[in-house]
């Protein structure tokens, strides 16, 4: 059973993280698209890694302000924007052009509210992308391993890109962002899965300490999940995770 948004803009949502925040979804609403597989994705599994079904960038705009302009007749202020939706936003090939639209949109509505993209950290090698984050206030990027082989066996890349190229690509931010990590344990195919234990977690946080992001966000399942063998962790053990990180000097904060 997958979790799909079937609107361009969804929302507003009382979001655990985001606090009132009005989705953007610059993918397809029948499936999704990814550069990932997760083995825990909300959205099911990624049967289309690339279409030519994007979301037009008129349409988003125009969606956005009848949304907005509804919004603000109702006196309701969102305070994020965030892009997110049907798989990775960055994948859409107008994604700079559109957080160009969105910014300029919000400041005509609600100049106050935030803006926030969800992603997987795949893109980031693309200019155009890297650039079009640096206009948008919080970047929150996926990283849920720290080896490569825990990588594969819980994202399931494709397109080829390997852990250390994405935290390379990480550390451009200087900074400048969020990590998310959702920890789990189980199995799928046979194959044993844990990102929890000593030595998964001594790698990730090698990761983390090169990224120095601000904030690390830590999480568990939340929702059904396309492997059915997966276990949703407790918080004592994200606790014990988020110990560590703080050793670091960095924020980090366990949303259930």
């Amino acid at each position: 059973m997958s979790f799909l948004f079937d609107q361009v803009i969804f929302g507003p949502i009382q979001s655990r993280r985001f606090g009132i925040s009005l989705g953007v979804n610059l993918l397809p609403t029948k499936h999704k698209i990814c550069s990932f597989d997760c083995i825990y994705c909300e959205c099911g599994w990624t049967e289309h890694p690339e279409t030519d079904e994007y979301s037009p960038r008129q349409v988003i705009q125009e969606a956005l302000k009848n949304k907005l302009s509804e919004l603000q007749q109702k006196g309701i202020v969102p305070d994020n924007i965030t892009w997110a939706g049907n798989g990775e936003p960055t994948l859409h090939p107008d994604f700079a052009a559109i957080v160009d639209d969105v910014i300029t949109v919000k400041n005509q509505f609600f100049p106050t509210t935030q803006t926030t993209v969800l992603s997987n950290s795949t893109t980031l090698h693309r200019s155009d992308v890297f650039q079009a984050l640096q206009r948008v206030d919080h970047n929150v990027m996926k990283l849920d391993a720290g080896t490569e082989t825990m990588y594969q066996k819980i994202n399931q890349c494709k397109v080829g890109k390997s852990l250390d190229q994405i935290t390379e690509d990480l550390c451009r931010f200087q900074g400048a962002l969020t990590l998310q990590t959702l920890f789990l344990r189980g199995h799928h195919h046979g194959v044993t899965i844990d990102n929890t234990n000593e030595t998964e977690v001594a790698a990730w946080l090698k990761r983390v300490e090169k990224i120095a992001p601000k904030t690390v966000m830590l999480y568990p399942i939340d929702r059904a999940t396309p492997a059915e063998h997966l276990q949703r962790m407790d918080r004592a053990v994200l606790e014990t995770i988020a110990t560590k990180v703080q050793q670091l000097g960095i924020e980090t904060k366990i949303y259930e």
